[in-house]
């Protein structure tokens, strides 16, 4: 399973960049916001920290706009994957990005009718929202099992990007699943490094290295 790191804080993609664990990176306008910078010049810092896909989303809603505006953001750098909304006109624009050889993610996903529908256009990526659905009282983990399987069942080149990770169990539920790509927060990643066990042995490990004669 792929990791991606889901930040647009430079700091961050940095970090787990240096442990070579993230094949790509995934932001949206929040993320970007947060920067306080221009989405251009974010992405094109991002692109020259990981060689990997690089997800970057449009903000138009109808078909023209998002046509136009993924167009010009595939331009920045060969990396760049468009990231599209689960809407009619969203759908109509990965066909066509499809056909033009850009690469496409589609967010905001959360029923397999709604992924079924993002393979068939042609999309690179199917971003289901684990967390968020948990969120209602739903099941994240049986909305990507659905997917997975669907997309299993009948040959979809579409690669399903476990999002909205919330915690350590949600990544090793993606890998258990099978998920292709889980988009992971910095401090996620983090914790997948954490166990009490391991920082005990390390401390008795040290102790006991004091104590062998030089």
């Amino acid at each position: 399973m792929q990791f991606f790191i889901d930040t647009a804080d430079l700091d961050e993609i940095r970090d787990a960049a240096e442990m070579g664990v993230i094949d790509g990176v995934t932001t949206n306008p929040t993320l970007i916001a947060r920067t306080g910078r221009p989405m251009k010049d974010v992405v094109k810092d991002i692109c020259e920290i990981v060689d990997g896909p690089i997800s970057a989303e449009v903000i138009a809603t109808d078909y023209e706009g998002i046509v136009r505006e993924g167009r010009e953001v595939a331009k920045m750098h060969p990396n760049i994957v468009v990231k599209v909304p689960l809407i009619a006109d969203g759908i109509k624009a990965v066909k066509t990005f499809t056909a033009e050889g850009i690469k496409t993610n589609v967010t905001l996903c959360f029923s397999p009718t709604q992924a079924l529908l993002a393979a068939k256009a042609g999309a690179t990526y199917i971003s289901p929202f684990l967390g968020r659905v948990d969120d209602i009282s739903g099941e994240g983990m049986e909305l990507l099992e659905q997917i997975v399987t669907i997309y299993q069942n009948y040959g979809f080149e579409t690669k399903v990007l476990a999002a909205s990770i919330r915690h350590p169990l949600h990544v090793v539920q993606a890998a258990l699943i099978g998920s292709d790509v889980a988009t992971i927060p910095h401090k996620v990643i983090r914790q997948l490094l954490k166990h009490p066990l391991t920082d005990a042995g390390l401390a008795r490990f040290l102790e006991d290295a004091k104590k062998t004669p030089s």
